[in-house]
């Protein structure tokens, strides 16, 4: 992880931003960062920057509803959700590490997942964004995966595990042909086979995955997003 710069301000000053922001139960580290044996509630208070370098928060952790550009400052590790979304963030470096339950990006500006935790037990939900690739998202998802209202054109970079079969990928170029099995179990095969490159479908690669799946490829099959080879 990319360790951010330390803030500067005193304890005086940090104690004052605390009770500001209604922070409790906190401890000030050496490095000007706190912990947090508590929720950290951030919600719809016009913030273009985080007021405080946080570094371990022993609950959720939610700074959605602001115009945030920038996760500078969050903490390293969230024991419950990370909650980021409505902002106006591009990028998730910066981010938590380690998050023990969901994680919600949705509603800002990503080009990238490429800085999130890598194994959540809870949801992870990203939609509503400017996603090309899923490059960088969690592997590991205990609860529901929805990417909705992006630009995905392939799966490459899906979680390799996931405890639900609650995926949600309608608006994106891909989900015409996610469509075609409405089972999850085709993203394995789709992507084990390179069936999209680029915007074409190898045809007799798509075959196999509908044979893989034991289902019948429908016949004159077209896409409005690919070309089909």
């Amino acid at each position: 992880m990319k360790y951010l710069k330390p803030f500067n301000e005193s304890k005086t000053d940090i104690h004052s931003i605390c009770k500001k922001w209604g922070i409790e139960n906190y401890t000030i580290n050496p490095d000007g960062s706190i912990d947090v044996d508590d929720n950290v509630d951030l919600y719809s208070q016009r913030l273009t920057k985080l007021p405080l370098k946080f570094r371990n928060v022993s609950g959720d952790f939610n700074c959605s509803n602001n115009k945030l550009i920038s996760l500078e400052g969050c903490p390293q590790s969230v024991s419950a959700d990370f909650i980021c979304f409505n902002n106006q963030l591009t990028s998730l470096e910066g981010g938590p590490q380690s998050v023990g339950g969901g994680f919600y990006c949705y509603n800002n500006q990503l080009i990238s997942l490429v800085g999130c935790p890598q194994s959540l037990s809870g949801s992870f939900n990203c939609k509503n964004n400017k996603l090309t690739s899923l490059k960088g998202c969690p592997q590991s998802v205990g609860g529901y995966f929805y990417c909705s209202d992006n630009k995905l054109t392939s799966l490459e970079g899906f979680p390799e595990y996931s405890e639900s079969d609650i995926i949600y990928l309608n608006g994106n170029p891909i989900f015409e042909i996610y469509n075609l099995f409405g089972t999850f179990k085709c993203i394995k095969w789709l992507n084990e086979f390179d069936v999209i490159q680029g915007n074409k479908v190898i045809l007799d690669r798509l075959e196999e995955v509908f044979h893989q799946l034991n289902m019948t490829m429908p016949e004159n099959i077209t896409f409005k997003s690919y070309e089909i080879i």
